[in-house]
């Protein structure tokens, strides 16, 4: 099965320069690249498929918290991306709430009737991760603006035979979210020696890829997720659904190692 991780990117402009994918056999990477826009990530996860089994990380939120699914009238996670397909451009602009961060708007006061976070996050965040909120869409660490431009290519990969976890088993071609920070470790990751240190320790990383993978952020998170990926196939291929009567149904769910803080079956629901 080939494994693949995507450090995504929610930039208008920019993604085709920020985007990074990158290939990895269990103890070696195989690949970095980039060139790819959104929609390019799409073709090349499509084309891959054909090829045969492929799981694929994307570094996007697969939802939104349920509460704000159900008062949008949204029953499954198929009709909340089909919302964020006509409306998240209209909800970027305007930035209301719950959405915030762009220019001068704040996040909202808590209201613990409407949290921030989905169930996965806020797991995290109890296990000492810093996931942010996926209403904040300006600002440090914001992962809206991505989200809202990602879901709709969630719903295209499942309509061409994507399995997206936790909405479905895994099969012969899956995608799960994930979490760069979970596999790069508590690494400043903004700084160039930071990265250097971490990818010359690492055997995993062949001589002819380190200065690809040490070049930027993006490549360096999607280089180590796909090798952590790599090494947990088979609890990947093992993903089971949420059960409709959880959260991560609707929500989406971080795909976390087994060890990590995920539950003790390696992931699967």
């Amino acid at each position: 099965m080939e494994v693949l991780a995507v450090d995504w990117s929610g930039d208008r402009r920019t993604a085709r320069r920020r985007i990074r994918v990158a290939r990895a056999d269990p103890g070696r990477l195989l690949a970095v690249r980039g060139g790819l826009d959104r929609e390019g990530v799409v073709e090349f996860l499509l084309a891959r498929a054909a090829a045969g089994p492929v799981v694929a990380g994307l570094d996007f939120s697969f939802g939104l918290p349920a509460w704000f699914a159900r008062e949008q009238g949204c029953a499954d996670v198929a009709a909340l991306w089909d919302l964020v397909a006509r409306e998240g451009e209209g909800w970027l602009e305007a930035c209301r709430p719950p959405f915030w961060g762009r220019g001068p708007r704040p996040r909202p006061p808590l209201d613990p009737a409407r949290p921030g976070l989905r169930v996965t996050e806020a797991a995290a965040r109890a296990d000492g991760l810093d996931p942010r909120s996926t209403f904040q869409i300006g600002g440090a660490g914001a992962v809206g603006t991505g989200s809202l431009r990602g879901m709709p290519h969630l719903a295209r990969l499942r309509a061409a035979g994507f399995a997206v976890w936790p909405f479905d088993d895994a099969g012969h071609a899956t995608v799960v979210e994930i979490y760069p920070r979970v596999h790069t470790g508590p690494v400043v990751k903004r700084s160039p020696a930071a990265r250097e240190r971490v990818v010359d320790a690492d055997a995993r990383i062949p001589a002819a890829l380190r200065d690809d993978v040490v070049a930027s952020e993006d490549a360096f998170d999607a280089a180590l997720s796909a090798l952590a990926m790599a090494e947990h196939l088979e609890d990947l291929q093992a993903l089971r659904a949420a059960p409709p009567d959880r959260a991560e149904a609707i929500e989406g769910a971080l795909w976390r190692p087994p060890g990590d803080g995920a539950p003790a079956d390696g992931g699967r629901m």
